[in-house]
């Protein structure tokens, strides 16, 4: 007889004042648990219930044991959930939700979380795509990829990579109404906002060192920086964005650099996880994985800097 087993049966008995509900509640036959009681009085050399044929009742001795029960299966419960704890802190395991912006996580967070499920069997993956700044807490989020700086000081934070954000036009457009010099020229522009990145109502550059800000007024407004960038290479007209996002399209020369010479500062790319929680092991190996993984530094050459 196992000695653990037989006092969750005594105990159950106890609280549930007989031998079938108890027997129902530990999900064994009601002779089992009988068998159980019995024999851990015979261990403990006195009986600890007395039973009637309606009910059962503790006996003076049966009290006494059943607070030192009571006690025992709590500090192995106890002990346990510590033991548990400790293996999630020092082996990657249980269920890891991921929040990280719609395009980038499609483009780049996916496949990160692809490789570290690959390399964790013993974790589950979550993955949210949401443009919108996340409670990590409320929302029950282990970790985000945020794109620029951080207000919130209630996370821990990781820089793992940054970016430029840049001006860029189809080449058709830029022939057929010219090619800004200022960000002040851009009221004479055709101009895509993408709600995403900042307010409609202006852009914001740099210009030796000093902050500017250019005021628009957008001729097409979305809050979906893939629908801005197609319609820029329609033709459309002029549209901010980060660099990541239209890379491919400048590339392909799809798109052109506009405004090169007033580019704002770098944005930085951070993994962020609440500063409350313990750094679990699937936390630490997946901000690990995307130092290593992970080529975000999304940049062109420019003033010496990359």
């Amino acid at each position: 007889m196992d000695r653990l087993d037989a006092m969750q049966a005594f105990v159950t008995v106890a609280d549930l004042n007989g031998f079938a509900p108890a027997a129902r509640r530990l999900k064994l036959s009601a002779s089992s648990v009988t068998r159980l009681v019995a024999g851990l009085e015979e261990q403990v050399g006195a009986r600890l219930l007395q039973r009637t044929t309606r009910a059962v009742a503790l006996t003076e001795v049966g009290r006494q044991y059943l607070e030192r029960a009571r006690r025992i299966l709590a500090d192995i419960a106890e002990a346990e959930a510590e033991a548990a704890a400790r293996a999630e802190r020092s082996r990657p395991s249980g269920h890891l939700v991921v929040s990280a912006p719609v395009m980038f996580g499609r483009l780049h967070v996916n496949p990160l979380m692809s490789e570290f499920l690959r390399r964790y069997p013993d974790v589950t993956g979550e993955l949210q795509l949401t443009d919108r700044i996340v409670n990590l807490v409320e929302d029950g989020i282990d970790v985000a990829v945020r794109i620029g700086d951080l207000p919130d000081s209630s996370v821990v934070a990781r820089l793992v990579g940054n970016m430029d954000r840049v001006v860029v036009a189809s080449p058709d457009y830029l022939a057929r109404r010219g090619t800004p010099l200022q960000p002040a020229e851009l009221r004479d522009h055709d101009i895509i906002h993408c709600s995403g990145v900042l307010p409609p109502t202006e852009w914001r550059f740099e210009a030796e060192g000093q902050a500017l800000k250019a005021p628009i007024a957008p001729r097409y407004v979305t809050n979906s920086a893939e629908a801005g960038l197609w319609h820029a290479e329609q033709g459309g007209g002029l549209t901010m964005v980060l660099y990541y996002q239209a890379a491919e399209a400048i590339a392909a020369g799809r798109l052109k650099l506009v405004l090169e010479d007033f580019e704002p500062p770098l944005r930085p790319i951070h993994i962020v996880y609440p500063a409350a929680r313990l750094l679990s092991a699937k936390v630490r190996a997946f901000t690990d994985l995307a130092v290593e993984f992970c080529d975000w530094r999304f940049t062109r050459m420019r003033g010496g800097r990359s």
